[in-house]
């Protein structure tokens, strides 16, 4: 039966369900892989964004959906942080629901400025901030950007700086290049080629190290904050209960995809830093992450409100 599976399988289209709109490093990342995903396994991939609730509404409908290996959830760090923000509204649990299958990119989040904000530097935010009532955008409740900012300026600065969620990072990122807020919180690839452009200043990075991509943007731990070190990665998962052939199948298949020069190249080009590994590792970072998400959450206070 195993080795039947492994031989017909994919025999039909594959969906992956993105919880997030256009415009993100999660939808970034799937749309890179899947036109060479498919080219492997001989079989279209079909991206269906299903955006609401922090990535939420996406998990709900592949948990519900049959673990045949048609449907995958392609999903942010968000995926991790939820059932801590959120409780049992957020319609999973990782362990229960799902398995992950390879976790594909990795960033950093950056906190930055509309060009009109007359700031330069983070320490320079601050003290704008203080004497101004500033708002920032974010991908949405319990985003690893989210939690990010809010450690920073509500824990750390002890300030009120108005979170405005929105529907993903793509939309996150236009309202600061629009005015809509003065502030974003995003991971790199939301706002990297507004960067380039001038339409923002990107004022620091949540890496444990300078990223190659943003050498002149210093680090968070650089500028005084060495507890914030925070990652948003995007991840694809099967529901629980997908035959482990299939998994096997798929992951070696993204792995062979990540690996390709012109995948890497892209992925650059977005400020995307490629990830990858067998089941048993992204099984292992999933355990690490939703523990360490869940601390974060209860630290910060973060609620949905």
């Amino acid at each position: 039966m195993a080795t039947a599976v492994w031989a017909v399988y994919p025999d039909k289209p594959i969906k992956l369900i993105v919880g997030f709109p256009p415009g993100g490093p999660t939808d970034m990342t799937a749309r890179i892989i899947a036109p060479k995903l498919g080219d492997l396994l001989k079989q279209s991939i079909i991206i269906e964004n299903k955006a609401g609730a922090g990535g939420n509404v996406a998990a709900q409908v592949v948990a519900n959906s049959s673990p045949d290996g048609y449907t995958f959830l392609f999903n942010s760090a968000a995926f991790a942080v939820n059932p801590a923000l959120y409780g049992a509204a957020a319609g999973y649990i990782p362990e229960k629901n799902f398995v992950p299958v390879i976790f594909a990119s990795t960033q950093a989040n950056v906190i930055s400025v509309n060009e009109a904000v007359p700031v330069k530097t983070l320490a320079e935010l601050r003290e704008y901030a203080a004497k101004n009532k500033l708002s920032y955008s974010s991908p949405g409740y319990g985003t690893t950007p989210h939690l990010t900012c809010e450690n920073l300026f509500r824990v750390q600065w002890k300030l009120d700086i108005s979170h405005i969620p929105y529907k993903g990072a793509g939309p996150a990122s236009l309202a600061v290049v629009g005015g809509e807020t003065p502030i974003a919180c995003t991971a790199v690839a939301g706002v990297y080629q507004f960067s380039k452009q001038g339409k923002v200043r990107i004022l620091a990075i949540s890496s444990d190290k300078r990223s190659p991509n943003l050498p002149e943007v210093p680090t968070l731990v650089e500028l005084g904050y060495p507890q914030i070190k925070d990652y948003t990665w995007s991840a694809m998962m099967a529901p629980i209960k997908t035959p482990n052939d299939i998994l096997l199948k798929m992951n070696q298949a993204v792995n062979v995809v990540l690996q390709m020069p012109d995948v890497r190249e892209q992925m650059d080009k977005a400020g995307l830093v490629v990830m990858g590994g067998n089941l048993q590792q992204a099984n292992e970072y999933m355990t690490e992450e939703v523990n360490r998400w869940a601390q974060i959450v209860k630290a910060v206070g973060a609620k949905v409100e």
